[in-house]
């Protein structure tokens, strides 16, 4: 509607509404689903008026109709039903607001609610929001366990007692909200996300009984799916009801069938611990008594060896062994020795026999000249030339005669 208006030249309420409900008017019937939430059948009115809520997305709308659309389904249909409605568009001017005329009404049945459950799980799982590899491993001992479930119900009640039974010190956060109906969706998936944001929180367990399908449908919600994927703390899933398994089963890290199993997993049992770690204890002991006595049964027999045992008998046994070889080594060194002194008296007689000293000591004299050199032939000295005789006892000054 494009309408020139200033703040001098307004419309009038009435015609802004005329004209939104003109608009509306020009819009066809569609096909809409949603949850009753609100149903007024008063006694003799010809027209029956109904709240249809969107249980994801926490919006409703005001459906009417004539008195014979709607006993066309009374039987089936009553508050919290899910219902397929052909509706038109309505505005009703005068108070300002919007309404779906219904003029044909369809219970949504389990068989159709399972089929689309179907569809929505192969769609998510086509995303990967429920493989394996990213699933988070439990903590071992927890400090703090957040709880979502219903007020003062047998899931809470189940989860409290026998976590504190298995480990009284452990902790919870609770979360006390819908677990079906309308407000369920909306009010879980902003408990898992006040949860999963407190850093203490170690493990999330949604918890809740036993239930027909259409009540567990929250917990098949697509959003209340995506939360929890998106969750960086591990989440458990504790919802009681075996026979069909909610979408959430498939993407919480943990799937318990039942909340009393939830705690029975997510919290250790101390009895049990503590026969762990006995166990563990004398299974240590007998290990390392085991190697103990390996060892002293190594170390008897190394020292039952003879040469442990008396570790000086093999020396005694190669001490006379060891003196005939020294008293033999002394023997031949010492021939060796009188061997060479005899040949160094033999060598020492010789060399003074023919030394010129030993010729001196016979009487020879040897005659030299001033430069020192040797007298061999008469022919080399002249006739009043010094010369020098030495002898055996020394030397002494001779002149040749002519």
């Amino acid at each position: 509607m494009a309408l020139n208006t200033s703040a001098d030249a307004p419309l009038p309420v009435g015609e802004v509404s005329r004209l939104i409900g003109g608009w509306i008017d020009r819009l066809g019937a569609v096909w809409v689903e949603g949850q009753i939430t609100q149903l007024s059948r008063r006694p003799g009115a010809g027209v029956v008026f109904l709240t249809l809520r969107d249980p994801s997305y926490d919006i409703s709308v005001s459906v009417t109709c004539y008195r014979q659309v709607f006993e066309a389904v009374a039987d089936v249909v009553s508050e919290g039903a899910r219902v397929v409605v052909l509706a038109k568009p309505e505005w009703y001017a005068p108070r300002g607001q919007l309404s779906l005329r219904a003029t044909e009404i369809k219970p949504v049945g389990v068989g159709e609610l399972l089929a689309r459950l179907e569809q929505l799980k192969k769609s998510l799982a086509s995303e990967g929001l429920f493989a394996a590899d990213r699933k988070k491993a439990l903590p071992f001992l927890p400090q703090l366990i957040g709880l979502v479930c219903g007020r003062a119900s047998a899931a809470e009640r189940d989860v409290l007692e026998n976590a504190r039974h298995r480990w009284p010190a452990v902790r919870f956060e609770v979360r006390n909200v819908p677990v079906q109906g309308v407000h369920a969706v909306p009010q879980v998936v902003q408990a898992v996300k006040e949860l999963d944001a407190l850093d203490t929180v170690d493990v999330i367990i949604v918890a809740r009984g036993g239930g027909s399908v259409e009540d567990l449908l929250p917990f098949s919600d697509e959003q209340l799916v995506r939360a929890v994927a998106a969750c960086r703390t591990p989440v458990v899933s504790a919802i009681g009801h075996e026979p069909d398994n909610p979408l959430l089963d498939f993407v919480a890290d943990l799937r318990a069938s039942t909340p009393t199993d939830a705690a029975k997993k997510v919290v250790p049992d101390v009895g049990e611990e503590y026969e762990r770690v006995r166990f563990l204890r004398d299974r240590a002991r007998r290990s390392v008594q085991s190697f103990i006595d390996r060892e002293e049964r190594g170390l008897a027999h190394a020292l039952a060896r003879p040469s442990i045992e008396d570790p000086h008998r093999m020396v005694d046994e190669r001490a006379d062994q060891v003196a005939a070889l020294l008293d033999r080594g002394r023997r031949t060194l010492g021939h060796l020795f009188d061997r060479a002194d005899s040949e160094l008296t033999h060598t020492r007689a010789r060399v003074v026999a023919l030394s010129p000293a030993a010729t001196l000591q016979r009487g020879y004299a040897v005659l030299q000249k001033a430069d020192g050199h040797v007298v061999r032939d008469p022919d080399e000295v002249a006739a009043g030339e010094a010369l020098r005789a030495r002898v055996a006892e020394g030397e002494f000054t001779v002149r040749v005669d002519a």
